[in-house]
């Protein structure tokens, strides 16, 4: 159940830059210390989605069920006010992100029937860009967002002042 209240948890998958080790985790590392947060382990999708690798290096996972491959990234639990920052960390409410269903496995796992599905949800491309980012990439995507991929992650703190997300990506998909 996926709500900003306190008193209610969510299951998050995360495949991108919030997984350990990738450069925002340390929003997880401080929600985990204040039991916001929980690691629940490695998890694959049970579906294969389109990922990619957008403008700035960032991971846009797209909402197009069947297409690309299924994906490797992390699984936590959180408590509504975790919800509410890694919202803000997404952009959910600037149109970069949408928090949508996702059915995960623990890794490795076949996704067969033996497997423990979750109901988890994560963050997709906002549906007023996903599509065109797929066709942008070749509907080529990854099945993992690598550390080699990160390398060309740009921070917020190191983009263009005054530039936003959908600058860089309206940008992006123009080229």
């Amino acid at each position: 159940m996926s709500t900003n209240n306190d008193n209610n948890k969510a299951l998050i998958f995360v495949y991108g830059t919030l997984k350990q080790g990738f450069p925002n985790h340390h929003l997880l590392e401080t929600l985990t210390a204040s039991n916001d947060a929980q690691f629940l382990g490695p998890h694959t999708t049970v579906h294969p989605y389109p990922l990619v690798r957008g403008p700035l290096g960032i991971p846009f996972l797209i909402n197009h069920l069947g297409s690309g491959r299924r994906v490797s990234g992390e699984l936590y639990l959180v408590s509504g006010r975790a919800l509410a920052r890694l919202d803000e960390l997404e952009g959910v409410d600037r149109g970069h992100y949408e928090r949508l269903p996702a059915t995960v496995v623990p890794t490795p796992a076949d996704g067969g029937d033996g497997a423990a599905r979750v109901e988890a949800e994560a963050y997709f491309a906002d549906r007023s860009f996903g599509m065109e980012m797929w066709e942008k990439s070749g509907r080529e995507g990854i099945e993992e967002y690598r550390l080699s991929d990160a390398d060309k992650y740009v921070g917020i703190e190191a983009r263009d002042v005054g530039f936003k997300l959908k600058d860089y990506i309206l940008l992006y998909l123009q080229q």
